[in-house]
């Protein structure tokens, strides 16, 4: 209970194998990071960035919490979209959602989970804010995927309202903020058509 002796062998075995295939990777990766996109993704343990985009350590900057929300307000993923701005430099931000998601499926259902409710409280805003669309649905799986979808496109929404990313369009940053969907069943990205690269195209959203 106390040593977990696999996940060090296991951290051992990747190091290995990216010095292997990289000699002085990590020495490179050290004096640096230089990544091209910011990733806001859901902290569901099956949706990891970075594999499931084939990209290495240093090539994606990382902000994940439950249901991939972006609340105005909200300092720890305002902090995070900032120093992924202003410091990184990032030319993409992903915001990324997931088919499936426990987050969005409580929020359907009314479940009551204690302490998250309150971090839910933004998607509960997206399936009033839709709830006609949902209900003509009528197939429960069929609400919870559109309403996935719906969360990730307000939090795209949310993106391009804070003011870190209207500052850097206005002074001429190279800036593209993007709606994805990750399928747990296949494993495959989903682009949902969203990609906002000034504030003039925020309105068609």
């Amino acid at each position: 209970m106390r040593q977990l002796s696999h996940l060090f062998a296991n951290n051992r075995a990747w190091a290995s194998r990216l010095q292997s295939e990289d000699p002085g990777f990590f020495s490179k990766l050290s004096r640096q990071q230089a990544p091209e996109y910011f990733w806001i993704g859901c902290s569901d343990s099956r949706v990891p960035a970075t594999q499931i985009t084939g990209l290495l350590p240093g090539e994606m900057f990382v902000h994940r919490n439950v249901a991939n929300v972006v609340p105005p307000g909200d300092l720890n993923s305002s902090a995070a979209l900032q120093f992924a701005v202003e410091v990184l430099k990032v030319r993409h931000i992903i915001v990324c959602g997931h088919y499936g998601c426990g987050g969005v499926r409580a929020v359907l259902q009314g479940l009551g989970l204690g302490l998250v409710d309150h971090w839910l409280k933004p998607v509960e805003e997206v399936r009033r804010k839709h709830e006609a669309q949902l209900l003509a649905l009528g197939n429960e799986q069929a609400q919870l995927d559109r309403l996935c979808e719906l969360n990730v496109i307000e939090q795209v929404v949310n993106v391009c309202q804070a003011p870190t990313v209207r500052e850097a369009w206005a002074r001429g940053q190279p800036l593209a903020v993007h709606g994805w969907i990750y399928s747990i069943n296949d494993g495959l990205l989903r682009d949902l058509g969203l990609c906002v690269i000034a504030p003039d195209e925020l309105p068609r959203v």
